[in-house]
């Protein structure tokens, strides 16, 4: 690896709810730098879910990014000319990347008005156990717990 790894930014917390998590999935949400809007779309999330749940939307948010973070995954690994699918266990970071990027795939792919309105119905879904993003989770748990004969693998990899 040449030069240096790139250092880490420190996120600033949101203005509203004072969470960096919150921080970090306004900026996945973002396209084009247009980080009103992001914060639009998310805050206004936040509200229906308030509306609708009487509870702390920020806990609730939490909530739902905790069950859609996955613990493992399969990544592709060479060995002796054929490719195995290696269960791994995922990192902290990862995890949370993973899971934003799920849940914004899945309330794009949603039918609906606008994008604050699929990105709410999808955290009810998760909070019910269902939607997109867990079915995503599931079947990557699912694909892991099916190649864990190659798991003898993983110790030789990076």
């Amino acid at each position: 690896m040449r030069g240096k790894r790139a250092q880490k930014h420190l996120l600033l917390p949101d203005p509203i709810y004072q969470s960096e998590l919150l921080t970090k999935f306004i900026n996945f949400v973002m396209t084009g730098g247009k980080k009103s809007a992001a914060q639009a779309i998310v805050y206004g999330a936040l509200d229906l879910l308030n509306k609708d749940k009487k509870s702390d939307s920020l806990k609730m948010f939490e909530q739902v990014v905790e069950a859609v973070k996955p613990q493992v995954e399969v990544r592709s690994r060479r060995v002796g000319g054929a490719n195995y699918q290696v269960p791994m266990p995922v990192s902290g970071n990862r995890q949370s990347a993973l899971a934003f990027r799920w849940i914004i795939i899945a309330a794009k792919a949603r039918k609906g008005a606008s994008m604050k309105v699929k990105l709410a119905a999808e955290f009810k879904d998760i909070m019910e156990g269902i939607g997109g993003a867990i079915k995503k989770k599931e079947d990557i748990h699912r694909m892991a717990d099916a190649n864990k004969a190659f798991a003898h693998f993983a110790r030789f990899s990076r």
